[in-house]
């Protein structure tokens, strides 16, 4: 009796264990939540990644037209693109200015808030016309042909041993000196070379502008090739 016994209560564990196995949970695998699409264009916008944003948001507009975000996104990213211009202007970059301002002025328009009496969307308005009427000033103005007109000076190296090349060098930065109302400081090694510098680039700039008053001054740089630096002080 007794090995009947025993496999009797080992056929019973077997049978307690499998029915413990059937009852239990099967754990289903996760599944990563959706993101918000909203959540990653504000995202974009904010990390100034505007292309892909404007992107996302006219994707977005096409799902859902009426949606109100679509109007408060359009405002934001509106905001960010004159921003852009502004700063790229402020660095000269007059080309990436336009384009950063013709993508402002495309989405603003598109907010139905701006044709209402809405005192935000209309100072927006006129903050872009603001930025319009600078970009033409800017593109109005003479290229710069040998200084950097947003740095506060620039350094140039006369060719003072090819009496042609150096011409063509003082025409170049005449033209600059009228342009961007420069100071202008020679630094020669010796005292005699600064006298016909100075006469050969102020016969330049009153060809160019019999009225300007050129500022020019020289310094005394024994252990340095003549140059000439060069302050603008209209940028």
């Amino acid at each position: 009796m007794k090995p009947f016994a025993s496999r009797y209560l080992l056929v019973a564990v077997l049978s307690l264990g499998l029915a413990a196995c059937a009852s239990a949970p099967v754990e289903q695998p996760s599944v990563p939540a959706q993101a918000d699409p909203w959540a990653e264009l504000q995202q974009n916008i904010a990390s100034n990644e505007l292309a892909t944003a404007e992107d996302q948001l006219t994707a977005l507009q096409a799902q859902a037209p009426q949606d109100p975000r679509v109007e408060q996104h359009q405002r934001q990213l509106a905001e960010a693109y004159l921003q852009r211009s502004q700063i790229v202007l402020q660095k000269g970059d007059v080309n990436a200015a336009a384009t950063a301002l013709a993508r402002a002025r495309a989405l603003m328009p598109q907010a139905p808030a701006l044709a209402a009496g809405d005192a935000v969307a209309h100072a927006r308005k006129a903050e872009l016309d603001r930025a319009e009427a600078a970009l033409k000033a800017a593109e109005a103005k003479p290229k710069a042909r040998v200084i950097d007109p947003t740095a506060p000076s620039t350094v140039i190296a006369l060719k003072t041993t090819d009496s042609r090349a150096l011409r063509r060098q003082l025409d170049d930065i005449a033209a600059d000196v009228v342009s961007y109302q420069c100071e202008v400081v020679f630094q020669v090694p010796r005292k005699d070379d600064a006298p016909w510098l100075k006469t050969l680039l102020g016969k330049r700039v009153h060809k160019l502008d019999s009225g300007y008053e050129l500022n020019q001054r020289h310094e005394i740089q024994r252990s340095l090739p003549a140059q000439v630096v060069l302050v603008p002080h209209q940028r």
